[in-house]
């Protein structure tokens, strides 16, 4: 499902309490800097975003949200949160009360919205957001628009593992119901639910934002490097959001991964191949559009990427002659 909110203009009108600084009114002083976010981590859900966040929190170079996804641009943060926002100080407090505030509003309001990453000071600071993975073209273009330096970050997963996370959280968390995870079926039933469906899809997602983002603000990294080397993806994020990758995760290790033990369903080799078989064409497709690590997933189902390149090459002959005959 992508999400349409109506948009309100660049210049603000300090409503609810907000004096149009970064300052609220209600007497909060809270530090403040450039009035936007460094960057977005756009997805993938179980991809590594919580990896992710865990290791810039206590980085001495980023001030990150006091919440891990805020949920902004895709519902206006009218998103259930399962965990308790950190408070530390004031600047969690305010950041806190902003967002809550905003969350009656109804429309995007992308001043106030930059007004919110204030809070840095002169640290990095940015939005890991997952469900930003299913943002319209309307609005990523309106945000790349209005904030042109903003980096963004896709974390790709292999879909058919990143979708099995994805229906074991949902079970776990209770937002899907129990079924049975033996019976193909009922397997594809459950993947073709609009929130597991709308995020399995990484090659749509990385072309739409490309499509607004300039190649050298966009990166794509890989949950395979997450588990064989995450102390070089640690390195290599770092690096590209402006960090110094040299400064420890406070006493956090790159290796340090809660949801690694989360209990997931288990998933049969039956299983297994029928949900690969689901995911053909994006395996293949993503082999192709995200290039890396994804240039490895068709093989590990059995299937030939050559094929694939031969049905595209046959389409393109097709438009060509098509183009031909219109001319």
């Amino acid at each position: 499902m992508r999400w349409n909110w109506p948009f309100k203009s660049r210049n603000g009108d300090g409503h609810n309490g907000d004096n149009g600084n970064g300052h609220r009114a209600n007497g909060h002083n809270c530090v403040t800097g450039d009035a936007s976010p460094d960057f977005l981590c756009v997805g993938a859900q179980k991809a590594g975003t919580s990896w992710l966040y865990r290791q810039l929190e206590p980085h001495p170079d980023f001030w990150m949200p006091p919440v891990k996804e805020l949920h902004y641009l895709d519902n206006l943060n009218r998103t259930r949160r399962h965990q308790t926002p950190r408070a530390n100080d004031e600047r969690d407090a305010c950041f806190v009360e902003a967002i809550n505030d905003m969350s009656m509003q109804s429309h995007i309001d992308l001043d106030r919205y930059g007004r919110l990453f204030s809070h840095k000071g002169p640290l990095l600071s940015g939005d890991i957001s997952p469900a930003y993975s299913t943002l319209s073209d309307e609005i990523i273009e309106k945000v790349v628009d209005h904030f042109p330096n903003l980096k963004v970050v896709f974390l790709a997963r292999d879909p058919v593992e990143r979708a099995w996370s994805q229906l074991s959280m949902g079970v776990r968390l209770g937002v899907i119901s129990k079924f049975d995870a033996t019976d193909p079926d009922e397997v594809v039933r459950n993947l073709l639910i609009p929130g597991v469906l709308a995020r399995s899809h990484p090659s749509k997602i990385v072309a739409r934002w490309k499509r607004y983002v300039v190649p050298e603000n966009f990166r794509i990294y890989f949950f395979d490097d997450l588990k064989e080397n995450p102390a070089a993806l640690r390195r290599s994020v770092l690096r590209f959001l402006g960090g110094d990758p040299d400064k420890p995760s406070g006493r956090l290790k790159p290796h340090d991964n809660n949801d690694a033990r989360r209990d997931k369903l288990r998933l049969t080799e039956k299983v297994c191949e029928r949900v690969a078989q689901f995911f053909e064409h994006e395996l293949k497709a993503c082999a192709v559009e995200l290039g890396g690590r994804a240039k490895s997933w068709p093989t590990r189902y059995g299937f030939s990427l050559m094929l694939y390149f031969w049905d595209l090459l046959d389409d393109s002959i097709d438009l060509f002659f098509w183009c031909d005959w219109i001319c």
